[in-house]
């Protein structure tokens, strides 16, 4: 497809231009925070019933929502689950277990056919890109040229989504040095949003995070977002706050605004209770942040 004839990005914005986009596409590592939570085996349909509800209840406050193909696209999609006005994610990633983590490598899910997606609705297709400084940066650049050739072929937009591990043969390992590099090596790959991770988990002064967040942009030749992965809660919102003082136009989270409801007896109450008012404020911040643009 023309780069000039993609869709834009409006369909996953909200009306200030920023993104408050909410997931729900978390598989395995989702059955574990539910085992934890529960102590108790986790059957699939628990995970597919969190996140119908979840899509359910707090996508009237988000921009957008990202679902996964194996737990939760069929039934958010049946249940009429996300609201009008919210975009539709679909996650095009396959992920692999190995060395006891529930992702240890990560391809394109080719169960996903991008055209048809396309035609049900979907506005944009996301994959994680799992970089480690001892695998070789071709592999992942052609993948991510495959995948963004799959979305724009379809009308899609892309979206990745690159997430640092430590090397597999134990050197050294800078988590923040690894963000920049991975930033600096995907950043101009020809996706058309880049869901990043908070520098320091945004556990760190203001000024401090600011100054990574801004080294992160620097290195991006396109629109991007924070994850909430690794980022407690309450520090969240401060956290979109800065990385958008940064040059970030939002967020793509999910653990920030649901993760403390689950296992919850009544999950629908504890949803309404405590994930909407997080989830709205968080849409505040980004409004706000952005306005000045």
């Amino acid at each position: 497809m023309d780069p000039t004839s993609r869709p834009t990005l409006a369909p996953l914005t909200r009306d200030s231009g920023g993104f408050a986009m909410l997931a729900v596409d978390q598989r395995e590592a989702m059955r574990l925070m539910f085992q934890a939570a529960t102590k108790a085996p986790v059957a699939d349909s628990v995970l597919t019933d969190f996140k119908v509800t979840a899509a359910s209840i707090l996508s009237p406050y988000a921009s957008a929502v990202l679902v996964d193909r194996q737990f939760s696209y069929d039934a958010v999609r049946e249940a009429g689950a996300v609201a009008a006005g919210a975009g539709l994610i679909l996650a095009g990633d396959d992920f692999h277990p190995g060395n006891g983590i529930p992702v240890d490598s990560v391809t394109i899910d080719q169960g996903v056919d991008p055209v048809a997606a396309k035609a049900q609705g979907v506005a944009a297709l996301k994959l994680l890109v799992l970089w480690r400084s001892d695998e070789p940066a071709e592999d992942r650049l052609a993948m991510v040229a495959d995948f963004n050739k799959r979305c724009h072929d379809a009308g899609l937009l892309s979206i990745i989504e690159p997430v640092v591990r430590p090397p597999r043969r134990g050197a050294t390992f800078d988590h923040e040095a690894a963000i920049i590099a991975a930033a600096q090596e995907l950043g101009a790959t020809g996706a058309d949003l880049y869901k990043g991770e908070m520098p320091y988990g945004g556990d760190a002064d203001d000024a401090t995070l600011l100054a990574a967040c801004q080294r992160l942009n620097d290195c991006l030749d396109t629109t991007w977002v924070i994850l909430s992965s690794g980022v407690q809660a309450d520090l969240f919102g401060n956290a979109v706050r800065i990385a958008c003082r940064a040059g970030a136009s939002g967020f793509l989270a999910g653990r920030a605004v649901w993760a403390s409801v689950v296992g919850a007896r009544n999950t629908a109450t504890m949803l309404a209770d405590v994930a909407v008012p997080r989830l709205r404020r968080l849409g505040d911040i980004v409004d706000e942040a952005v306005a000045g643009r």
